[in-house]
């Protein structure tokens, strides 16, 4: 009996294996966001949903290969608002993150982590449970999680799409400003 399951699991590996390395590479975008997004790509969108903002960008004081951009938009289709982030390292997104909160004694706190969930849901099918208040979805080196927490009512919902290819870059200046301190 033995051996018939061994000789069934080996009929079954590469079949099993071959499905994981088919999965996308890419995430689809979100809002018209995706980890690793391009400079321009991102403040083009960001723009297009800006809630009566203006999108602000600030380099870093120790090299212009990274920047942190920021915005909060209105999405036209559901008329969701979200405090939009960025985090660029040569000219590429590592991290893109939304936010968004409900006030305190309201059941829209409630509804706005449900309505979260089923949209995430809908966009990157069925999430991975990391725990209470977190889900993710991997797409290789690239990650959306969704996050959220509450007191009462109230609640707080975080959307981060990382990029950790993009992220590895970072390495080249932080080596850079670490040696240059006495």
């Amino acid at each position: 009996m033995i051996p018939l399951r061994g000789a069934v699991l080996a009929l079954l590996l590469p079949a099993h294996l071959a499905s994981q390395a088919t999965a996308p590479a890419l995430p689809p975008p979100y809002r018209g966001f995706t980890p690793g997004i391009g400079y321009r790509a991102f403040v083009q969108q960001a723009r297009a949903l800006a809630d009566n903002d203006v999108l602000r960008c600030q380099t870093s004081p120790r090299t212009a290969q990274i920047m942190e951009c920021a915005v909060l938009i209105r999405d036209p289709r559901d008329g969701a608002r979200f405090y939009l982030s960025a985090h660029f390292i040569e000219s590429d997104a590592d991290m893109v993150a939304l936010y968004d909160s409900a006030g305190f004694g309201n059941a829209r706190g409630v509804a706005l982590v449900d309505r979260t969930k089923r949209d995430l849901t809908r966009v990157f099918g069925r999430p991975h449970v990391l725990g209470a208040g977190a889900w993710q979805w991997r797409y290789g080196r690239r990650v959306v999680r969704l996050s959220w927490r509450g007191r009462g009512t109230a609640r707080w919902v975080s959307i981060t799409l990382t990029d950790g290819a993009v992220m590895d870059r970072i390495s080249r200046y932080a080596k850079a400003a670490a040696s240059r301190k006495p």
